[in-house]
């Protein structure tokens, strides 16, 4: 079967930005120096269990830095500004709107990423993301990681599911693009759980998604789990998982990550996260075993 996305078998956001602005988009990871409600103590403390202490942003750095080394690489190369590291709206409106704004103003930046959570989406907040929107590129990125409340509970992410839905329905009728993180392999989850989550979040209008493996880290609550309470897959079940929840995905969703990034310094386990290129190779090759491709499987509900 010949793949419908080119050269791979799924809608990578690589592909999606290269096919919009007509040249290679590259997402520059920002910290801009939030905290998350679950670490200042307004709804919790420690932040989530699998977090590190940059809050999943141990590779975010600065612009100018990141732009003069990657130019190096795609002199023709645009760039999307990605606040990564903790959660990006959690801040006065004022604060906000001047460190996005200033990120738009660096030549080549031609859109913005906004990763937060769905319990810090004011409307205050969401005027701002509207007014963004109307004048670049623009995602928001929440971080769900699963749709079953006892993980949720054991993973420290002090919000129910219902706001995460009113959520995704309110920037929807905004018209503003939404990215859902999930976690794969979260304490206690099966196979069905993982795929139950990524079948709810298409039942909703997205625009993409993030399968994250979920990497055991040093100085994290998560460690204290391993080995006792963590399932930690070879590769192949990892990739042939990957694969499954991707032939339920619609087509028009764009992936943003199938694996995750974690320093080696800082990882535990499993040992062989840091092979991205092996793992993206084995999804690839697993496809063209299937004989399948991305929403193959999809069902609309």
């Amino acid at each position: 079967m010949a793949s419908i996305f080119g050269d791979q078998y799924f809608n990578s956001i690589g592909s999606y930005l290269k096919k919009r602005f007509g040249c290679k988009v590259i997402k520059l990871s920002l910290d801009a120096g939030f905290t998350c409600p679950n670490r200042d103590g307004s709804k919790g403390t420690g932040g989530c269990i699998f977090c590190s202490a940059e809050g999943s942003g141990d590779f975010a750095s600065d612009i100018p830095g990141q732009i003069r080394l990657l130019s190096k690489k795609w002199p023709s190369g645009k760039y999307i500004a990605y606040f990564q590291s903790h959660t990006n709206t959690y801040a006065p409106v004022e604060i906000l709107r001047e460190k996005y704004e200033q990120a738009l103003r660096y030549p080549d930046v031609i859109g913005i990423a906004i990763a937060t959570r769905p319990d810090c989406l004011s409307p205050e907040i969401l005027k701002l993301l509207s007014e963004l929107n109307q004048k670049t590129f623009l995602w928001v990125e929440l971080g769900l990681q699963t749709i079953h409340e006892d993980t949720a509970l054991l993973i420290n992410r002090c919000y129910p599911l219902s706001v995460f839905d009113q959520a995704v329905d309110t920037l929807s009728k905004l018209q503003i693009r939404t990215v859902i993180h999930l976690i794969l392999g979260l304490p206690g989850e099966n196979r069905k759980d993982m795929l139950d989550s990524v079948c709810y979040v298409c039942a909703r209008e997205i625009f993409g998604i993030k399968l994250h493996l979920l990497n055991v880290l040093k100085d994290t609550k998560l460690a204290e789990y391993y080995p006792d309470r963590i399932h930690i897959p070879k590769k192949e079940e990892y990739i042939n998982l990957v694969v499954d929840a991707l032939e339920l995905i619609p087509q028009q969703v764009t992936i943003h990550r199938v694996t995750a990034d974690a320093p080696r310094q800082l990882l535990i386990a499993p040992e062989w996260s840091y092979e991205k290129r092996s793992i993206l190779n084995g999804i690839q090759k697993e496809f063209l075993r299937r004989d399948s491709y991305q929403g193959i499987n999809y069902q609309s509900r």
